[in-house]
Parts: C-alpha cells; sequence; structure tokens
C-alpha cells in the first residue's frame, strides 16, 4: 500500500445515528484510496451497508447482546433509566478496551478514526502508536466556560452568571460520566499512556448551528451532514401539507409521543409523515389518529423536501437533514444532547422547542403552526442549509483526513529515510578506517 493509503479503523457507538454517516465518510476515504474497516460487537454488522467497508468483530463478553445495549440507551431518562443507560456504555467502552487493541492489530490498522461519543477510541490509538483522527457525527461535545453542557437545554450566556451556571452543569456530568471515566483511568495506569491529540478533528455540524466558541482545538473543523446520493420518493397525496414526524431509531416505539404528534398534525390540517424505526407494530402504526404516512423507515431528506414542517426529538443527523431541506423544525428534546441541539435551533430562529413536560396535541399544534405561519423560521433553515451546501459535507471532511494521514505518512517516511543515511554514512565512515 502507497504511503498516500492507509487502513483506517473506525471506532464508535454501534448505532445507525453514528454509523450511517461515518459510513459515508469511509465511503469517501475508500473512493480517494484508503481501506476502512469498522470495528465493534459482531452484530453491529448489520448496521454496515456499504460493501466497501470492512467490519471486523470483537466479541461480546458480559454484554447479553447489541439489542439489550440498545434498550439500554432507548430509556436514558429518569435516575434509573440513565444510571442503566451510562453503566452499558461504560462496559461497552471497556469492552473495546479488553478487545480493540488486539482487533487492530490482526487486521493491520494504520490510523484511527474515533467518533467523540465513544470514548476507547483515543486510548486505543495510543495504546497502539497509532495516527488518530477526531470525528463528531453529533453536537460538538467541547467543554468551554462559555458553552452550557449539551445534555441541558440552557441558553448561551457568556458572562459570569451563564459561566457560573455552566460549570455547575459541568460539575453535574462528570459526576454522571464516572463509571466510564474510571474504565479509562485504570487503563491509562495499566497502559502506561495518554490520549493524543487528534490530527484533525471534523465534524457534521455546521458553525451556525452550534453555540459561539472561544476555545475551539486549532484541529477542529465544523462541516456540513456527511450524505450519500438522495434517493427518490414517491409521496401519497392528498392536498394537506406535509409535516415529517421522527423520533430517530432509539426511541420510535413511543407510540404515545407519535400518537400526540400525528394528532398535532391533523389539529392544523397537515398530514404527518411518521417514520418508527422499527418501533411500532402494524396495529399501533394503523391506529395513529389523522390517516398518517407512516413507515418504519423512510429516505427523511427525499421526505423533507416535500414537508413544509417537522417534528423531531432533536436528534442530530433528522435535525440537520430538515435544516438542509429548509424546513423549520418543532423540537421535543427527550435525551443525550437533544435538548442541546434544540435549544440551539430556538437561538438561530430556525426552530420552537416544546419541552415533555408541557408537550400536548394543542400546544404542539401552537407551535407547528408558528413555524409553518412565520416565514423567519423558514428563512432561518434557508441560511443553514447554504452554509452547509458551502462546506461540502463528507468529500472535504475526507480530504482534510487525508490530507492529515499523507502528512503524518510523509514525515515517517523522511525519518526512515535519514535514519538509513545515517546508517550507510556510519558505514561508509566504518569501511575507511
Amino acid at each position: 500500500m502507497p504511503i498516500e493509503s492507509r487502513h483506517v479503523a473506525i471506532i464508535a457507538p454501534p448505532t445507525p445515528g453514528h454509523l450511517n454517516p461515518l459510513q459515508v465518510l469511509g465511503g469517501e476515504l475508500v473512493r480517494v484510496g484508503h481501506r476502512v474497516t469498522i470495528v465493534h460487537l459482531g452484530e453491529a454488522a448489520d448496521l454496515v451497508g456499504d460493501p466497501r467497508i470492512g467490519f471486523a468483530a470483537i466479541q461480546g463478553l458480559g454484554l447479553t447482546s447489541l439489542s439489550d445495549y440498545h434498550a439500554r440507551l432507548a430509556d436514558p431518562t429518569g435516575p434509573v433509566g440513565l444510571t442503566r443507560m451510562i453503566r452499558a456504555t461504560a462496559g461497552m467502552t471497556g469492552l473495546l478496551l479488553d478487545q480493540g487493541p488486539a482487533v487492530l492489530t490482526r487486521i493491520g490498522a494504520q490510523a484511527v478514526i474515533a467518533d467523540a461519543a465513544e470514548a476507547a477510541g483515543p486510548l486505543i490509538a495510543a495504546r497502539l502508536g497509532l495516527p488518530l483522527v477526531g470525528t463528531i457525527t453529533g453536537l460538538p461535545l467541547l467543554a468551554e466556560p462559555d458553552v452550557p453542557p449539551p445534555f441541558l437545554g440552557w441558553r448561551y450566556r457568556a458572562d459570569g452568571l451563564g459561566r457560573f451556571r455552566n460549570r455547575g452543569g459541568y460539575q453535574v456530568s462528570d459526576l454522571l460520566m464516572r463509571p466510564i471515566t474510571r474504565v479509562l483511568a485504570t487503563r491509562r495506569q495499566a497502559w502506561r499512556v495518554t490520549e493524543a491529540e487528534p490530527l484533525v478533528q471534523v465534524a457534521q455540524c455546521p458553525a451556525g448551528l452550534d453555540y459561539p466558541r472561544r476555545r475551539l482545538p486549532a484541529a477542529f473543523r465544523y462541516g456540513a451532514p456527511w450524505r450519500g446520493a438522495p434517493a427518490a420518493i414517491d409521496l401519497t397525496r392528498d392536498g394537506r401539507p406535509l409535516i415529517f414526524c421522527s423520533l430517530g431509531t432509539l426511541q420510535g416505539g413511543r407510540g404515545d409521543l407519535l400518537a400526540t404528534m400525528a394528532a398535532a398534525c391533523a389539529a392544523i390540517g397537515a398530514r404527518a409523515v411518521i417514520g418508527h424505526g422499527g418501533g411500532l407494530s402494524a396495529a399501533e402504526a394503523a391506529a395513529l389518529p389523522g390517516d398518517p404516512l407512516v413507515r418504519a423507515f423512510w429516505p427523511q431528506e427525499a421526505v423533507l423536501r416535500h414537508c413544509v414542517a417537522a417534528v423531531l426529538h432533536g436528534g442530530f443527523n433528522t435535525v440537520l437533514d430538515a435544516l438542509a431541506a429548509e424546513v423549520p423544525i418543532v423540537a421535543v428534546p427527550i435525551a443525550f444532547e437533544q435538548p442541546g441541539t434544540a435549544a440551539r435551533l430556538a437561538r438561530i430562529g430556525a426552530g420552537r422547542v416544546v419541552p415533555m413536560r408541557a408537550l400536548t396535541p394543542a400546544r404542539l399544534a401552537q407551535a407547528l403552526a408558528a413555524v409553518i405561519g412565520e416565514p423567519g423560521y423558514r428563512a432561518s433553515a434557508r441560511r443553514l442549509a447554504e452554509e452547509m451546501r458551502a462546506a461540502g459535507g463528507a468529500p472535504v471532511a475526507a480530504a482534510a483526513i487525508s490530507a492529515a494521514l499523507r502528512a503524518v505518512a510523509g514525515a515517517a517516511a523522511t525519518r526512515a529515510s535519514a535514519g538509513s543515511d545515517d546508517v550507510r554514512g556510519d558505514r561508509r565512515r566504518s569501511g575507511s578506517r
């Protein structure tokens, strides 16, 4: 393999929300000559649909199945659900740390792409002495004093009170994440390594969606969604405007919430287009009010182009797709970084937020009527769409990664050549004596 090409191992959470965009990014890396392999539990191979991308399995010791892990992620609310979710994530990180180095050595990985939502990747790269690339498929998880933790829906405040509030939020976050940080600390001590800084860190998030930042790492790059060519869609139309409603793949089984969305759409004379991610049975889907169009999965980029609004839980990929389609959003955040994403949508004027505790069909209908009827919401979504089109998406991110890997490989080759010259010089001098 020439020095311009590298075998890159991707380490990321085993969920569609992370692996789908990373496969598009990986496909772009393959297109320019690299080899790409995703490393995770064997069951996660079913989530890898691009035949150009390899898969290497670790064994699920201590975990019953990937579906059980997904079930923990799907119920992250309340003290019990949150604790179980964090412990399950710590267990997954520990599993990757236990087996990942051997797997990467076996497949001959020459670099690591580590998604920010899985903490094992940078430490594995350090253990093996491999170049590290960072990816951020969701909201940037970069802590700094003026920016609140992403799991909280706090507004941006660049003043003393805001920094005091944020500091408390990060302290709580650190306490909650202790099961994960303990796993990492134990392995750092055993391996006697610390995580290196990534050569480059590429994000799907456009700069215009994030809160203002003052301490971005030099290697960080804002970007745009990593998507392939959009699919075509032929929607059944009955004259009513369409509103896309989604809770993503992990939360799609919340039939009561989807029913509220469908009822709110019907209340303003619109028709819901619902994607439940396989979480509803056929009978449950048929019982949703308002005669919605319902499927487990839609080609959402294509569907959103036909919609006047979207009702979303704040999952990052679907938010980006809605903004790219210039569609205003009503966000109903549930967990993870969804409250932070929703707060950013409200700040830029591309959407409204209806908290779960205040959710009723009437309140949701009122918010939908506002984002559809007031042109400023769509105008704000359009500004983000224009920014994302200019940012270039996966090809630009892959080019940045490829350039960073090429520079490291070139530097290593130069050092090796210089070492060979020194050896030859020593031999010549030895022979002359």
